[in-house]
């Protein structure tokens, strides 16, 4: 970080990222890659991803408000489940930069962009929100599993959470982003610690990278909801795509 084009490089990078994470997920996929390039060890370069995500997702939450789109209390007792799992995950947090793993995630990242693609709609007009009884539950108990895996690692994820919302509780995408950014900041804000404890924050790199992670976080959460479930859907397709490509031919 001796150059000023690495600040630049880190704000830009950070405004990408925060936009991609915000509509649809995997940003982090971008992220790790540059703060190794910029000579941080994969475990500090993770935990210090944790301090701009959780700046993005705090003014991706914000972004959605202003536009009207809450799904409080709902989106908070899914991010207590996935605090506690995040915890754990956190705590297990290992260098899983392998090809091995990297082809498994890109499968799964393929399968989710069937999803999108062949799954049909979930209208609106015919079914309304899923938001206690039975569906309730199954939320709770997948997110504290999305927790772990989130405080594991986080690449990839929103992806998942914004299908299985979509799907499982039948909200519009537009809602299920706004609910996604909010468990994901109270989340990670439980992972953070474990790093912070553990010494694996670079404070000074991920406040900069905050900055553009949060610009491009607030630009995406208010644009995403003016344009709607089909930017969203075309916008998940085409990052689902690209991020499996990317897993499974460059490692």
């Amino acid at each position: 970080m001796g150059e000023w084009y690495h600040y630049a490089l880190l704000i830009g990078v950070g405004f990408v990222v925060g936009f991609i994470n915000t509509v649809a997920g995997g940003g982090s996929l971008l992220t790790l890659p540059v703060l190794i390039f910029l000579g941080l060890p994969p475990a500090i370069a993770n935990g210090t991803n944790r301090v701009a995500v959780v700046v993005q997702t705090a003014l991706a939450t914000a972004g959605f408000k202003s536009k009207g789109v809450s799904t409080y209390p709902f989106n908070a007792y899914l991010g207590v489940a996935a605090f506690l799992g995040a915890i754990i995950g956190a705590y297990i947090a290992v260098d899983i930069k392998g090809e091995t793993f990297n082809r498994i995630l890109a499968a799964i990242m393929l399968v989710v962009v069937l999803i999108i693609i062949f799954k049909p709609d979930v209208r609106i007009s015919d079914f309304e929100e899923k938001l206690s009884g039975k569906p309730f539950y199954i939320a709770i108990i997948a997110f504290f599993f999305f927790g772990i895996y989130g405080g594991f690692i986080n690449a990839g994820l929103g992806f998942i959470i914004i299908l299985f919302l979509h799907y499982v509780n039948h909200m519009t995408l537009v809602r299920a982003n706004a609910t996604k950014v909010a468990v994901v900041f109270i989340y990670t804000l439980s992972a953070l610690a474990v790093f912070v404890l553990n010494d694996k924050v670079n404070w000074k790199i991920g406040l900069i990278l905050a900055i553009g992670n949060g610009s491009g976080a607030w630009v995406a959460s208010r644009f995403s909801v003016k344009r709607g479930d089909g930017f969203i859907k075309g916008f998940l397709v085409v990052m689902v795509v690209a991020m499996s490509i990317k897993l499974w031919f460059f490692n």
